[in-house]
């Protein structure tokens, strides 16, 4: 079984993703399947295969504990890890070529408390990768490129996986993704477009802060993709094959 650990801001598309790479698995006649580490979610465009929610209700917690909505989330993710045992179990009953893994909306509840690393290692796995998704629609500005950009880097760290950079909602930018592009790869074209668009004391501070980080490390690779229209999602299969060794599968 590989794992395949799908992350990103709210909104960025991550089951929309989800559901595009298990069809791709599915037509190349592998064996996909879903694990929903996302409790507070009401509906998934996809069937989960593992599901979470079997084993952690957000409204008893709510009414249990005399939690808003918010609390209940963060406990909640604290209890993940608890479950994991049960997660393996049916997962390695299910026995998948490929795990994909649609991790919570609130990505900072899985990331930055304990339960999101503790699960990203100790998750048994032949292979592990992460994909981190950029939304489109929200880094069109070039700040909010940096600041994604240092959310990416950080989300890398903290779950210690091997991670693909996504451009998410390709077909609803299709004028600005070679620009996005351009700052992913070239330092000064991005230092220009900050430039341009804010004022001398913020310049200097994100032009500090690209410069005391190693920039291919902030988006090495974005690729551009649409799960909407499929663009880009060959080049998406290649990084995955690339990653875990299943390179055989793209000359097929």
């Amino acid at each position: 079984m590989k794992a395949i650990f799908i992350a990103g801001t709210a909104g960025s598309g991550k089951s929309a993703l989800v559901t595009r790479i298990k069809e791709h698995y599915t037509k190349s006649g592998s064996f996909a399947a879903v694990l929903n580490l996302d409790p507070g979610v009401e509906d998934t465009p996809y069937a989960p295969d593992v599901d979470i929610r079997d084993h952690i209700d957000i409204v008893a917690l709510m009414r249990q504990h005399k939690l808003g909505p918010n609390g209940a989330l963060m406990m909640a993710s604290d209890i993940m890890a608890s479950k994991l045992d049960l997660i393996q179990n049916e997962a390695d009953t299910i026995n998948p070529d490929y795990l994909i893994v649609d991790t919570p909306g609130q990505i900072e509840l899985f990331a930055y408390r304990s339960s999101g690393p503790y699960i990203t290692e100790n998750l048994i796995a032949e292979e592990k990768v992460g994909i981190f998704m950029y939304d489109g629609k929200l880094i069109t500005d070039p700040t909010n490129f940096v600041s994604i950009s240092m959310l990416a880097t950080s989300i890398r760290l903290r779950l210690g996986l091997p991670m693909i950079n996504l451009l998410s909602k390709q077909d609803l930018i299709t004028d600005m993704v070679g620009e996005i592009i351009k700052w992913s790869s070239n330092l000064p074209a991005l230092e220009n477009a900050i430039a341009s668009s804010t004022d001398g004391e913020s310049y200097a501070l994100i032009s500090n802060i690209l410069r005391g980080l190693n920039q291919g490390g902030l988006s090495q690779g974005l690729i551009p993709i649409s799960s909407v229209t499929g663009e880009g999602m060959v080049n998406l299969e290649m990084a995955l094959s690339r990653i875990i060794s299943l390179g055989e599968e793209i000359e097929d």
